[in-house]
């Protein structure tokens, strides 16, 4: 290497690409607002009668369409869908998100999580909120159901004060079980709350909805400028997911793996692919349907392609979830989706008993500095 090459090495700018960045936080704040507003969108499209498969490709078009508007002067920026749109019904867990012809349609008193997600530039919003279908004031739902959704949005809003500098992922998880278990629901197993980085939708930090002997839990605290996706998922049934007969629809790229694959048509799936969905996950809906049939099964194979199932509890149960992203700045958190969303009418005959978490879920985002030290005591959590 000579000299000048050497030098211009040493000189080459150091892309910083956590909250520290301004430039990254308008990025994160562009995606969470178009993914916020495709929620909007989906809800009103969640009718008796409405086919869900026109549902999910109508978020998934809404989320195109509003990526191609934003930073249009960076040229050969990447943008769009960071998690295709889901509508997963009743005991469906998620992932639901069927291609073309599928004629499932959604019927009065169904219980639907609209569950999906937006990047500008590799930095991803993801959001999910539950609706049921004909719910109104005037007949709110109660039972367990109405259970389920309470207990599923103030755990949501307790994880999302809990993820602060000084406070552990394993003390998120235990205020996650202590609302369940006053609700008297259950925690799905195996659904995780994930550090979020750019292009990384599961990154290494993962926060546990309920410690289960199984797991192989790493507790880890909480630093600032960081990003995380909270995912609860609740259900009235034993909260253990399972895969049935519907086959996944949505994959991504193991991008670790460069098996090259014999087949021509695997090949020319995998360049489609990669020209639209570089490294994060995509529905099949949006490709040929006879190329998706002969080029999946090689690059499945050789998991060139990891695929995310279609989850779904026992028959009879419901499931309900609230998911959002949370951006872990110096003065407070920021949720970019969900604070204006209504929640669906319902009734339950339980309560947040604990006075330190409802004192904690009732504290603002943002930070009063000078008032912090002072109310610590009061708003503190504490874990036995």
């Amino acid at each position: 290497m000579s000299n000048k090459d050497q030098e211009m090495k040493e000189e080459a700018p150091v892309v910083i690409e956590d909250l520290s960045n301004p430039v990254v936080v308008d990025s994160y704040n562009a995606a969470g607002l178009i993914a916020n507003n495709a929620i909007k969108h989906v809800i009103s499209k969640c009718v008796v009668g409405a086919l869900v498969v026109d549902i999910c490709q109508y978020g998934d078009d809404f989320i195109e369409a509003e990526a191609a508007k934003t930073f249009t002067k960076r040229k050969n920026l990447e943008k769009g869908i960071a998690f295709p749109t889901c509508v997963s019904v009743n005991n469906c867990v998620g992932h639901f998100s069927p291609l073309k012809g599928n004629t499932r349609t959604l019927q009065q008193g169904d219980i639907v999580k609209i569950d999906l997600g937006c990047h500008i530039d590799g930095y991803i919003a993801v959001g999910a909120h539950t609706v049921i279908i004909g719910n109104t004031a005037a007949e709110s739902k109660t039972g367990k159901v109405a259970d389920a959704i309470c207990a599923a949005h103030y755990a949501l809003e307790a994880a999302l004060r809990m993820i602060r500098p000084g406070k552990t992922s394993n003390e998120v998880t235990q205020v996650i079980e202590k609302i369940s278990d006053m609700y008297g629901v259950t925690s799905v197993s195996g659904i995780l709350s994930h550090e979020l980085k750019r292009f990384i939708i599961d990154g290494e930090k993962v926060i546990f909805s309920k410690n289960e002997p199984s797991q192989k839990i790493q507790t880890f605290e909480f630093q600032e400028n960081e990003v995380y996706c909270i995912d609860i998922v609740m259900s009235t049934g034993e909260g253990k997911a399972r895969e049935e007969a519907d086959r996944p629809t949505i994959y991504r790229r193991n991008l670790e793996n460069n098996y090259k694959l014999k087949s021509k048509v695997s090949r020319d799936f995998k360049d489609q692919i990669v020209k639209r969905y570089s490294a994060l996950p995509f529905p099949l809906r949006n490709f040929d349907e006879k190329v998706c049939k002969l080029g999946l099964v090689e690059l499945v194979e050789h998991q060139v392609l990891a695929a995310y199932p279609v989850l779904f509890d026992r028959s009879g149960c419901e499931v309900v979830q609230f998911k959002t992203t949370v951006l872990v700045l110096p003065n407070g958190n920021h949720k970019l989706i969900g604070s204006e969303f209504p929640l669906p009418f319902v009734r339950s005959e339980f309560s947040v008993t604990d006075d330190a978490i409802k004192t904690l879920i009732a504290s603002p985002l943002k930070i009063n500095k000078k008032a912090a030290k002072k109310s610590a005591a009061t708003t503190d959590v504490k874990m036995q």
